[in-house]
């Protein structure tokens, strides 16, 4: 179409302009976490509200929390019958820690090669950005050919403890046929990749409680049990040794993969070489019987997150100690029900307790999971896609969770649409955070294309 071409033409020739306000993003440190970055939190905040404005968004708002804002744009086509696009994202970022391991400061945003480094350059100001610059074009260019809205939030790396009652009480305002979440990735830089479907999650912490005191293992050692070997002996127990979760009923519930969709989760080729060389472990490891693929979106797991108990120093401390911790989370697919699992564990891992200690199970988190395969708009999110890259969509099972899927599907009734341009190599969360610029560049003509795509419906 010629007006999409001309919103192509647009993003090439002020690409410099766009670049720059992509970098001034960048260099406010929104980290959400530290009560000493909440003006720059409100900064970011300031910044993308006033770049809607400038675009050309007909209604801004910045809605107070009781942490950070949030920002709700919207601008109308005015066609009778026009679908409306919600379109969710996140402006603040993880801590940069630990500092010294960054070759560059990580908010002042430095290219080298193909990539651009700085904290949230992908997770995710680079895609908000994408979806902005994108949609910037378009109104420079055409008349828009659906209804845009924008929600973006301050905590989503603080777990978006406002966002859920804000989406409650404002279903009216946020109102829409489709939704586009830009938060996840592509499986490598020439494979274009919608995630369909998202595990759930329970996260729980267990401790284990035996002397009131840590006890000198010299004179107790042997008369008391030490909640350390104890809490091992349990964990240990919770896998069989194909890898499988040997929690009782546990699989009751999991649906069996069809060949129809081993075959999706088989589309984007990832080998397990290339899972070696992400991890940098001398070896997968997995329940038997299913491709790494199918383990990291289609299959539950169960893992220990964290553990501590006594003495952790430098040096020797010869005690036994009075308590250990273990953090542990299940990532679930569907069918699988949070509340169900969690109390399977509760009763599995009550039976592995021993008389001479204590146990205490404290849940932190949980939600379901999540598939959409059938969300509005696919189609024509895929052959912007294809259109773009020229090569089939690969289509993934994530193995993360994203929440906010699930509270707009609850609240608004709406599938969100999941894709983004970060790489899994874009060390989201870690020192170096990078964004590979040549796929980010893409990602935005796609999203040109996606846009414009509603023109000829």
């Amino acid at each position: 179409m010629e007006s999409t071409q001309k919103a192509l033409i647009y993003f090439q020739e002020n690409l410099a302009t766009f670049m720059d306000k992509y970098l001034d993003l960048l260099r406010i440190p929104s980290v959400s976490t530290d009560p000493e970055r909440k003006e720059d939190v409100q900064g970011a905040c300031e910044f993308l509200a006033n770049y809607l404005k400038n675009m050309g968004m007909e209604k801004v708002e910045i809605f107070p929390t009781e942490m950070h804002p949030i920002i709700v744009a919207e601008k109308l086509s005015g066609k009778p019958g026009a679908k409306t696009l919600l379109i969710y994202g996140h402006y603040d970022v993880q801590p940069p820690d630990p500092l010294n391991e960054w070759i560059t400061p990580p908010f002042e945003p430095t290219f080298r090669g193909d990539y651009l480094y700085a904290r949230g350059a992908s997770d995710m100001k680079g895609q908000v950005m994408a979806s902005m610059i994108a949609l910037d074009s378009v109104l420079r260019t055409s008349e828009l050919p659906l209804n845009i809205k924008f929600i973006l939030e301050g905590e989503e790396e603080i777990g978006s403890p406002s966002l859920e009652d804000f989406i409650e009480k404002h279903k009216d305002l946020l109102k829409c046929d489709m939704i586009l979440n830009p938060d996840s990735g592509m499986v490598a830089p020439d494979s274009p990749t919608l995630v369909y479907g998202l595990r759930g999650l329970v996260y729980f912490e267990l401790r284990i409680d035996g002397p009131k005191a840590d006890l000198h293992s010299g004179l107790f050692g042997g008369n008391v049990a030490n909640p350390a070997i104890v809490i091992s002996e349990i964990i240990a127990k919770l896998h069989n040794p194909d890898g499988s979760i040997a929690v009782p009923g546990f699989y009751d519930n999991v649906l069996p993969l069809t060949e129809e969709e081993k075959t999706k989760i088989a589309s984007s080729h990832i080998s397990d070489d290339t899972y070696i060389k992400l991890t940098g472990s001398p070896k997968l490891y997995g329940e038997v019987g299913f491709t790494a693929l199918e383990r990291q979106g289609a299959r539950p797991t169960l893992d220990v997150n964290g553990l501590y108990s006594g003495f952790i120093g430098e040096g020797a401390k010869t005690i036994i100690p009075a308590y250990a911790k273990a953090k542990i989370s299940c990532r679930l697919v569907p069918n699988q029900e949070p509340g169900e699992i969690y109390n399977l564990l509760i009763k599995y891992i009550a039976g592995l307790v021993p008389d001479t200690v204590r146990a205490t199970l404290f849940k932190h988190s949980g939600g379901p999971a999540y598939l959409a395969d059938d969300a509005e708009g696919m189609q024509n999110l895929v052959d912007a896609l294809t259109g773009t890259w020229n090569r089939p969509v690969t289509l993934k099972r994530e193995g993360g969770s994203i929440p906010v899927a699930t509270t707009m599907l609850n609240f608004l009734g709406v599938k969100s649409l999941l894709t983004g341009f970060g790489l899994p190599d874009d060390a989201i969360h870690s020192p170096n955070e990078r964004q590979h610029i040549p796929t980010w560049k893409k990602g935005i003509q796609a999203l040109i294309r996606f846009y414009m795509s509603f023109a000829s419906e």
